[in-house]
């Protein structure tokens, strides 16, 4: 055959060096952009999610035809559009006539499988080429966790930064530490004033999809009102480097913090930009070491920063890939509880969990310790059944594909793969969230308060699931404390807490049926 070879690009793969094209030449080459319903609805995805990455998408096939690639873009709307992958490029295969067809390691399963089929459905000659926007390839990964009883990301991340040179001298870590953690868990403090956010305005490409999702999609989850997101390289790198300059120097210090109201803080928020392909995640770090090295940041600030992407991203990349399709069906704890419904509507008195549903709901964000330790915390403590959170996780956030969303809230969340990420759940009273945050002061429930009308619903919880747990969680060296606080108790007081969480479970309302898939 001598017609072009057809190169798909999927809306996470927004990159002008994605390894698809690498090898390719514009006269000799088809790019196929899709926008299917099947993409935007498998999961009833937050509004502002797919608004982001359909204009996104819409911006870097310009990018794409301004350098010279031909680009063949499918919109949501078009009448002939089959609304999956497989068939737009099936539809493309015949349309252009093409001799083969190359495409890059998608970053999710479900895709995989479906590309995998590609090789027996289509006519032409399939080629998935690795993505090579990751540090470490997945072979890599697997040899690194090969024989491995204990996958801990901290190993890990020594490896990488070995790998990519950042934050060293030599063969030794700069400071001295591999990990400045300790030095970035402030709480809150009076008066912090957190600088805004860049603004970027709406162009024509934007406004015509916030029109589009508006109307088709008006009834998923989440506001298009403060949409602002970057959708162009040009607006992701102002991002980037509005970051750098005045957020990254107390990003370490306020990491962990949680404010009433501040939905951002220090943090990058960079995140989507990232996962969709409109920032180079190693180019980030290595920008971020420099603010180091020139003065302009502490050093527990950038090597926190870099440790969440060089670490723990590519260590949740590979734990992905590693553990699928099993972790999608992992309940290690049994947790069979259904989703509660303020999780959707964000009506409870917590007052910390309803400013977590109503940033998520403004902004398709939250920053990672409200996703943990306060909207995470609280589904492990409940029991809630790993299946809906994780669905929930992926709806709600701009930044959430599954291979980062599932490993998260299957292993670091919820403890559903029985310790195989994480050294102990991540379970706390609600002395944590008084500690890290300010939501506690003006709440409904008292945090001081253990049990009965008015206690802090996370106290009573917390000895709640432990109890419920105990004949899976008692050997745990992290837990031998509690248990041995719990096992001290009197039979009165573990009696009384364990009849205040069942009475406060009783009063969750299960979100209706359809919220999260149709």
């Amino acid at each position: 055959m001598t017609g072009p070879v057809l190169v798909p690009i999927l809306g996470d793969q927004l990159s002008p060096d994605i390894s698809s094209l690498a090898d390719r030449t514009p006269d000799d080459t088809v790019v196929l952009m899709m926008e299917v319903a099947e993409e935007t609805t498998y999961v009833r995805h937050h509004k502002a999610k797919i608004a982001l990455i359909l204009s996104a998408m819409r911006h870097f096939a310009e990018e794409l035809r301004a350098v010279g690639w031909t680009v063949d873009y499918i919109k949501l709307d078009d009448p002939e559009n089959s609304g999956s992958f497989t068939g737009e490029v099936a539809r493309a295969v015949e349309r252009h006539k093409v001799r083969g067809v190359q495409v890059a390691e998608p970053g999710e399963w479900r895709v995989r499988q479906a590309m995998d089929q590609w090789r027996t459905d289509l006519p032409v000659r399939l080629r998935i080429v690795p993505d090579t926007r990751f540090v470490c390839p997945l072979p890599n990964f697997y040899e690194w966790a090969a024989g491995r009883k204990e996958l801990r990301m901290e190993w890990f991340y020594r490896e990488m930064r070995r790998k990519t040179g950042l934050l060293m001298e030599g063969d030794k870590p700069v400071g001295g530490r591999w990990n400045f953690d300790a030095e970035n868990r402030g709480g809150p403090e009076a008066g912090l004033q957190p600088p805004s956010l860049p603004a970027f305005e709406h162009d024509a490409v934007t406004c015509e999809v916030l029109e589009l999702v508006a109307n088709r999609f008006g009834k998923h989850f989440g506001s298009l009102e403060k949409f602002g997101w970057p959708v162009t390289r040009a607006d992701a790198e102002a991002a980037r480097d509005d970051f750098l300059k005045h957020r990254l120097p107390l990003f370490g210090k306020y990491q962990d913090a949680m404010v009433a109201g501040e939905d951002f803080l220090f943090h990058a928020v960079l995140s989507p930009a990232i996962n969709i392909g409109l920032l180079d995640p190693l180019d980030l770090c290595r920008r971020a070491e420099t603010e180091w090295r020139e003065g302009r940041a502490p050093l527990e600030a950038v090597e926190g920063f870099i440790r969440q992407i060089i670490g723990w991203r590519e260590y949740i990349r590979g734990i992905y890939w590693l553990e699928m399709p099993g972790l999608a069906d992992a309940n290690g704890l049994d947790a069979q509880r259904p989703l509660p419904d303020f999780y959707w509507t964000g009506k409870t008195d917590m007052r910390c969990l309803a400013d977590c549903v109503r940033t998520t709901q403004k902004n398709a964000y939250a920053h990672h310790i409200q996703r943990l330790m306060v909207l995470g915390n609280f589904a492990l403590l409940a029991g809630l059944k790993p299946q809906d959170v994780a669905d929930w996780y992926l709806v709600v956030f701009a930044d959430a594909f599954e291979w980062v969303e599932l490993p998260n809230v299957a292993g670091m969340v919820l403890h559903a793969d029985k310790g195989r990420l994480a050294s102990k759940p991540y379970a706390a009273s609600g002395a944590y969230i008084d500690r890290m945050s300010d939501y506690c002061g003006q709440c409904a429930y008292n945090v001081k308060k253990k049990t009965g009308d008015g206690a802090c619903p996370f106290n009573a919880l917390y000895w709640h699931f432990l109890a419920r747990n105990e004949t899976k969680l008692a050997g745990y060296h992290r837990l031998a404390q509690p248990y041995a606080t719990w096992r001290r108790m009197s039979e009165g007081k573990r009696a009384e807490y364990l009849e205040s969480a069942e009475a406060f479970l009783a009063t969750l309302e299960p979100a209706e049926a359809g919220w999260a898939r149709n």
